[in-house]
């Protein structure tokens, strides 16, 4: 069913925010986040694109804000992978990912999990953020040393995913109760094999 359209545009007033922010939901759970544009949001919201950049900045913040993110992880990913290359990328990531989890944004992460867990629309959302900020991020900074990065990711990510639910929701011991340094050393060396192992068998059997 088509949607009703708003009749011009607006200009910023107290609830302009928050119908981007809203427009912006919509849309990229819908659609995705690589096919919407910052003046189809602007349409959908019925204000100026030039309001999306006054309040957000880029597209990157306005997604980060619409599914409500306290931070963006792509910054640190890129920071831990550039320290090493390869070797040990494992660690330093699991390493880099506990202590953020661990951090003030603890509570709001946590939501955003759990939300993802009971709404599809929201764990597509999830998934696009992890493809967009992680994995080419990933691909940017290893991406002349490792190959099929999507593929990979998709395993590191369950590997990831996985922890946060036995460390921060179901708390199982001894994981809930581990530093970041002894999760670096524990997972780091699955992460390890995921980025390195054979995996043609995989992309065979997918047709690729």
């Amino acid at each position: 069913m088509a949607r009703t359209k708003r009749a011009g545009r607006r200009t910023g007033n107290p609830d302009t925010r928050a119908e981007i922010l809203a427009a912006a939901r919509r849309l990229f759970a819908e659609e995705g986040y690589e096919s919407i544009s910052m003046r189809r949001i602007a349409a959908e919201a019925g204000v100026d694109p030039s309001l999306i950049h006054h309040y957000f900045g880029s597209k990157d913040d306005l997604f980060l804000a619409a599914i409500e993110l306290p931070m963006d992880p792509a910054p640190e990913v890129a920071a831990v992978l550039s320290q090493g290359g390869v070797e040990g990328a494992g660690g330093r990531l699991m390493h880099a990912f506990v202590t953020i989890w661990d951090g003030p944004h603890q509570d709001k992460l946590l939501a955003v999990v759990r939300t993802s867990l009971s709404k599809p629309a929201m764990s597509f959302v999830l998934r696009q953020l992890f493809e967009h900020r992680i994995v080419k991020t990933v691909e940017s900074v290893l991406g002349d040393q490792v190959d099929h990065i999507p593929a990979r990711a998709s395993f590191i990510a369950s590997q990831v995913f996985g922890l946060v639910v036995a460390r921060y929701i179901l708390k199982l011991e001894p994981v809930a109760s581990l530093s970041a340094d002894q999760l670096g050393v524990t997972v780091g060396p699955t992460i390890d094999r995921y980025l390195t192992m054979p995996i043609e068998h995989l992309l065979a059997e997918q047709g690729k």
